[in-house]
């Protein structure tokens, strides 16, 4: 539909007599009643307003375009003022706005908002066209000027599309060419996000019906959807384990659910979606908001996790390879600086440290985004370092007092707390906020969240923290008490499978900080520890990969593809490569792998097999005690959680 379609006459004012941005909506919403586009001006305001408090509508080069897709609107519609002498709206160039054009949609049907807010964006770019709606003099010139600019860019558009719309064909497919759209996103941006756009995509095939699907992965977002493409599509399926931009989905028919039901349930989303079953989508501008109605406060978490786990991932990964490759090429003596005992080794050491030092803060800075959008991020991060520090009030005023301090870090599971824990302060801060004058709306993203959000955040972190660093003083004691007599082997067995628990959670970090503090003990039972811990690590990813390959019919095609890079992360000491396959089946991969790493690990206890690295998998074999029956210990392990992997599940349907 034509821009001069919408615009009515009764619904333009040149050179209108505002002062205040206020005031310019009151006439605008004027000017659709008069127009009889809208039913209720009341409730019409209240969308407008709504939409405004999300972000400012005002553009640049003076052009502000305020809109709402409303239960009020009876006829879509357009309304035009210009105000020569300009106003303050909050534009993205921080000058004033002179030309305002008002969009009302109806709440339902299709997107006529996204098309004219397409077009009047593309059209008012071009300065001498501004220049020559403010040179109207009157309303008809205004209009022409209008029509004219509009047929010199959507001329051939706009006659194509009346030629297609000519015969009666209210089944043709959408004009963007796909009926149906979709996002697919795991954690970890590897496996299922790929394997659930190509279930959806094959789905769509044999159905015949046209449907493209963006992956937001690993490397970002790939085969992105357009706007055009949303404006004419049926509707939407985002079946995601994190959050995905849903903004750009608003007043869409919508289903949002799990990955896994991408790959299992393809068909039947397809369907509900072109049976017209889908709800339409209302976006609220919050992110705790976009969980999805029924879902539960269980997955709400979960998805939170994930998402600062997914990004997480990378510093782990990134980080545990160079230090790998340091200890590799590293000289081990003396042993107490192992890794950066070459020129080489210590650069490549000292990368993948401050990799590692970036790990929790990014756990917490990204749950803590997934709760509450951007403005959580910085005191999740904060929060997450904080925790890393374990910094609190006593150790602040006794430094302050010149004693020697020593805090000790909250870690993991306070650097877990912390995102969570921000992340629900600041949308705290967002609901307290939403009755403060509008006039005031610019000052809660740059100033009340990041400063509220920063001091509540380090109230909290200051004084819980010390409770995380007795947790962790606990757990550390507890382990070391079992070291003592004749307890070395249950010791292996517990620390192995506590790697496998959670795989790079709370668990997993527990024991492996207690095998790193065990290095310093510098005695052989110090470094049997970080043997066991290692070795128990490793077998996850290289039980399921085994499992794969000896259970075929037990794996999809998909998981068996990804077993060898599971394999190899495994044996770079990566358990958190299992993760995936923990989430989509943890009563069958957790308790197998559990078992399998505490196997390996009692029998690296058994051996008395010693490590002096903190990390390196393979790559530090070379300087591991008895290393013979090392990988005996990591075959042996490996191969019981694969039989039990294998035994446990059941068979894949075709």
């Amino acid at each position: 539909m034509r821009i001069v379609d919408l615009l009515k006459r009764e619904a333009v004012v040149l050179n209108a007599d505002v002062s205040s941005k206020e005031e310019m909506l009151d006439l605008l919403v004027d000017l659709h009643d008069k127009a009889g586009n809208i039913s209720d001006k009341a409730e019409f305001k209240k969308g407008i307003l709504k939409r405004e408090s999300e972000g400012a509508t005002a553009i640049a080069e003076g052009i502000c375009i305020p809109h709402s897709k409303n239960d009020a609107v009876q006829n879509p519609g357009i309304a035009s003022i210009t105000v020569p002498g300009g106003i303050d709206c909050d534009a993205l160039d921080g000058e004033p706005s002179n030309l305002f054009f008002m969009i009302a949609a109806p709440a339902t049907g299709a997107d006529v908002h996204l098309e004219a807010l397409a077009r009047l964006s593309s059209i008012l770019m071009d300065g001498s066209f501004r220049e020559q709606l403010f040179a109207a003099k009157n309303v008809d010139e205004y209009l022409k000027a209008i029509d004219d600019k509009e047929t010199e860019k959507y001329g051939e558009e706009d006659a194509k599309a009346a030629q297609e719309e000519a015969p009666a064909a209210a089944a043709a497919p959408a004009a963007s060419g796909y009926r149906v759209l979709a996002v697919t996103a795991c954690p970890t941006g590897i496996a299922h996000t790929y394997m659930a756009a190509e279930a959806l995509e094959e789905k769509g095939k044999e159905l015949g019906i046209p449907i493209k699907v963006e992956t937001n992965g690993s490397g970002g977002a790939k085969n992105i959807l357009t706007a055009e493409e949303i404006a004419n599509c049926d509707g939407i399926i985002i079946a995601a384990d994190k959050n995905v931009e849903m903004a750009r989905f608003d007043g869409k028919p919508l289903i949002k659910t799990k990955v896994q039901d991408g790959i299992h349930k393809s068909q039947e989303l397809i369907e509900k979606v072109v049976n017209g079953e889908a709800p339409i989508y209302h976006h609220t501008g919050e992110a705790a908001a976009e969980e999805g109605e029924g879902e539960g406060i269980g997955r709400q978490i979960y998805k939170h996790l994930m998402n600062g786990v997914s990004h997480m991932l990378p510093f782990v990964i990134g980080g545990g390879i160079l230090i790998a490759l340091a200890f590799l090429i590293d000289n081990p003596e003396p042993a107490a600086n192992f890794g950066k005992n070459t020129p080489a080794a210590a650069i490549l050491k000292t990368a993948g440290e401050y990799a590692f030092n970036f790990m929790l803060p990014i756990l917490a800075g990204y749950i803590a985004m997934s709760i509450a959008d951007r403005p959580g991020l910085m005191p999740g991060f904060v929060g997450g370092w904080m925790a890393a520090q374990g910094t609190s009030f006593a150790s602040i005023i006794a430094q302050v007092s010149g004693a020697e301090v020593n805090p000790v870090s909250g870690g993991f599971i306070g650097a877990l707390f912390a995102g969570f824990i921000a992340g629900y302060l600041v949308l705290g801060l967002k609901k307290i906020t939403e009755k403060m004058p509008q006039s005031m709306d610019g000052l809660r993203p740059m100033l009340i969240y990041p400063v509220l959000g920063l001091a509540l955040i380090m109230v909290v972190m200051f004084a819980v923290n010390p409770f995380f660093a007795w947790l962790n003083t606990l757990l550390a004691n507890g382990l070391e008490s079992l070291s003592k007599g004749n307890n070395i082997i249950l010791l292996g067995a517990i620390l192995g499978g506590m790697m496998s628990v959670d795989m790079g959670g709370p668990f997993n970090k527990a024991a492996y900080v207690f095998a790193t503090g065990a290095l310093a003990w510098q005695t052989d039972a110090g470094y049997m520890v970080m043997a066991a811990v290692m070795v128990g690590g490793m077998v996850p990813p290289i039980a399921i990969a085994i499992s794969s390959w000896a259970f075929k019919s037990k794996f999809s095609d998909n998981d068996r593809a990804n077993s060898p890079v599971n394999a190899i992360m495994g044996l770079c000491f990566i358990s958190e490569a299992a993760i995936p396959y923990a989430a989509g089946d943890p009563l069958h991969v957790i308790p197998s792998c559990v078992i399998g790493s505490a196997v390996a690990g009692a029998l690296s206890m058994l051996f008395k097999c010693t490590l002096m690295a903190p990390h390196g998998g393979v790559f530090v074999f070379a300087v591991v005690g008895n290393a013979v029956m090392y990988i005996v210990s990591l075959l042996v392990g490996s191969i019981v959680g694969a039989v039990l992997l294998g035994v446990l599940r059941k068979p894949v349907a075709k």
